[in-house]
């Protein structure tokens, strides 16, 4: 592997959230995938739903990059291992461009990523060029690739928007408003990709739309001015040990929990871990396993299958009451207690192993990138979920938040039952390989 790769990259950016950044960077993915090209997509910050159409439209495993929870280093890493097999990387932002902390900008400034702005243009003309105005110049020092409209109304629309630029040379093209390409969402974000039936029409279709602007006629030659130098870092530190070797856990891994960062299942195999999947919304029970992961997703979607898969929840107890580990993220945690019920009032039994009750609520419960301590040191992650849980079980720790952040209330508790560990909480477990395998390790947090 070279110490050093150039490689055209570029970062996919907004002014805010829900201006059409996983669209621009699916389609601009799709269109060069299908030209044969090699492309490899990461998402800025913790997110588990748009890799999932980012990985659908570049054919390739998404990863997360993040300057404090995934770390500086794991970032360059990633970046410089993509660099050696690519043709096009891209990183698809959070939120607005310069929103949190650290923000996409800070990610792009830090590795010299060009910065491609798309700006929702559908109710306005000339403050689109203020926009794309403040977006080039707000900090000094980023690179920028220039402006794409997205949902403009009419090709008469887009010259408007043209015109206000400054700088016409900016100008990437328009994408007209259309169903066809448009992504569905729900309370959570998009909708994951698996659950779409034409969710490859979609892609295929914006990326034709794409092809009709400048940004999509760019070939191998033109993306030459993207081209950007992803160095080696140095090794942070030897490899993990083998603590989990001999290990075999059962990840829950269906449209119920699917919350599942790539990173992580890599991390528990590079510990030694044997890895099995299986579908508490489709299986009669546990795979044979040593211990268990139930990681966020949908649970109260499927609450009523849930429910009704009793095969299942009798599978769990017996686990539980042999004394095996359980690690329980946001929606595992949620099936795990007595009853889940719905924003819209519907009640359900869940599998009984926590006592205690879940509700879900219309608004955002809370948010953020948060740590915990755990047996073995400090897991970085974050916290994102609608519901809220009332149990007479003590709590037995409680998130903190990321450095130079402050929480909302109280920070995500931690409840411990026999062999079950269970919180809100989503661990990113290559923060701190040795606490993440002790999670999986029985009588560890004892």
């Amino acid at each position: 592997m070279k110490p050093e790769r150039h490689c055209p990259a570029i970062l996919v950016a907004a002014p805010a959230s829900g201006q059409g950044k996983t669209t621009l960077a699916c389609a601009l993915a799709r269109l060069h995938t299908r030209q044969g090209r090699e492309v490899r997509m990461f998402k800025c910050g913790p997110d588990f739903l748009d890799p999932f159409w980012l990985s659908l439209a570049s054919g390739a495993p998404v990863h997360q990059l993040d300057l404090w929870m995934t770390g500086p280093a794991d970032c360059a890493q990633r970046l410089h291992a993509a660099a050696q097999e690519a043709d096009l990387i891209i990183v698809e932002g959070v939120m607005g461009l310069f929103d949190g902390e650290p923000s996409a900008a800070d990610l792009a400034q830090r590795f010299g990523l060009p910065v491609l702005a798309v700006i929702d243009a559908s109710a306005m003309a000339g403050t689109f060029g203020a926009l794309a105005w403040g977006l080039q110049h707000y900090r000094e020092g980023l690179r920028f690739a220039g402006v794409l409209a997205n949902r403009a109304a009419s090709a008469g629309h887009a010259l408007m928007l043209e015109q206000g630029l400054r700088d016409p040379a900016q100008w990437q093209g328009a994408l007209m408003r259309s169903e066809g390409f448009t992504l569905p969402e729900r309370h959570l974000g998009l909708v994951m990709s698996t659950e779409v039936g034409d969710a490859v029409a979609r892609l295929d279709a914006a990326a034709d739309a794409l092809l009709g602007t400048k940004l999509g006629q760019m070939g191998l030659a033109e993306l030459q001015a993207w081209s950007v130098p992803f160095r080696l870092p140095d090794p942070v530190g030897e490899a993990p040990p083998a603590l989990l070797q001999g290990t075999t856990i059962a990840v829950a891994r269906d449209a119920a929990f699917c919350f599942l960062y790539a990173a992580n299942l890599d991390c528990l195999r590079d510990l030694g871990a044997q890895l099995v999947f299986f579908s508490p919304l489709a299986d009669a029970g546990l795979p044979p396993c040593d211990a268990l992961w139930l990681p966020g997703g949908y649970p109260e979607i499927h609450a009523e299958t849930l429910a009704a898969n009793r095969a299942m929840q009798t599978s769990i107890t017996a686990h539980v009451q042999a004394g095996k580990p359980v690690w329980a993220e946001c929606g595992g945690m949620m099936a795990l207690f007595d009853q889940l019920t719905t924003a819209d009032g519907h009640s359900y039994p869940m599998w009984g192993v926590l006592p205690g009750s879940v509700t879900m609520h219309k608004r955002l419960a809370a948010l953020g990138p948060q740590q915990l301590e755990v047996a073995a040191g400090v897991l970085r992650g974050h916290a994102f979920h609608y519901s809220t849980c009332v149990t007479p079980l003590p709590v037995t720790a409680r998130t903190q938040a990321a450095p130079g952040r402050k929480l909302r209330g109280e920070g995500e508790a931690m409840y411990v039952s026999g062999p079950v560990q269970a919180t809100y909480f989503h661990a990113w477990f290559a923060s701190n390989p040795e606490a993440a395998a002790r999670l999986f390790m029985k009588g560890s947090h004892d």
